[in-house]
């Protein structure tokens, strides 16, 4: 009898550890690097695959969870003084040094020597990738990190593309490589994960106050009336 207990005993502890460890597919805050790409406002104004205030909100989420996370970032335009122009305000918020920013003039990330060793630089194997437009200067460097053995990430929300069609068939395209799509709250809440992590807590709160709609005026409104 004593052995049966035991061994369900074992059996139960082993399915609390094995509920316990987060699948490898999901990214934190160590596993991982981001690649803002050209992010500009030439590039902005042909963008009509999603409101524009709803792009520079889902992208300030995205580049405030990176520096909330302290995720290693490349931040790059294309062709910044001659054409595109600067980055996003959401993007300068959190990353000021534009001394740091990789310019190209390349469509493709991926073939730009400087962009590419800044982002194998950083030794790590998923990618996690955002910019305009979706079906040129985010399909390129996707696949091309795809062809070499990264696993990518792709966060449609924060990406663009002149039409919604050239937009969705980009990500189908990119998808059936092997590229992996998310939303930018997906990202910000994929990496806090657990909201015990009094570390990070406050900022991610405020940063959904700041960029996050709706669920932002929630989390306004529950601080103020529930002295949350």
């Amino acid at each position: 009898m004593k052995k049966v207990i035991l061994t369900i005993a074992l059996g139960v502890a082993s399915l609390i550890t094995f509920a316990q460890k987060p699948s490898p597919e999901l990214l934190n805050p160590t596993n991982h690097s981001l690649v803002l790409i050209d992010h500009e406002g030439q590039m902005a104004f042909a963008t009509h695959s999603i409101p524009m205030n709803e792009l520079r909100d889902n992208t300030g989420l995205v580049a405030g969870a990176s520096k909330i996370f302290k995720i290693p970032t490349v931040v790059t335009t294309v062709a910044e003084k001659s054409f595109s122009g600067p980055v996003f305000p959401e993007i300068l918020e959190f990353y000021p040094n534009t001394a740091e920013f990789i310019d190209r003039t390349t469509m493709n990330t991926w073939e730009d020597v400087n962009a590419y060793k800044a982002i194998t630089g950083k030794g790590k194997k998923k990618i996690v990738m955002a910019g305009l437009w979706t079906s040129v200067c985010v399909v390129g460097p996707v696949m091309s990190a795809l062809n070499d053995g990264y696993d990518v990430y792709v966060i449609t929300d924060a990406s663009g593309d002149v039409t919604k069609e050239a937009h969705d068939q980009a990500i189908t395209r990119m998808v059936q490589a092997g590229a992996k799509p998310m939303t930018s709250i997906q990202y910000l809440l994929e990496l806090q994960r657990d909201w015990a992590r009094q570390d990070t807590y406050k900022a991610v709160n405020d940063l959904v106050v700041k960029y996050a709609g709706s669920y932002g005026i929630g989390i306004q409104y529950s601080r103020e009336m529930l002295k949350h």
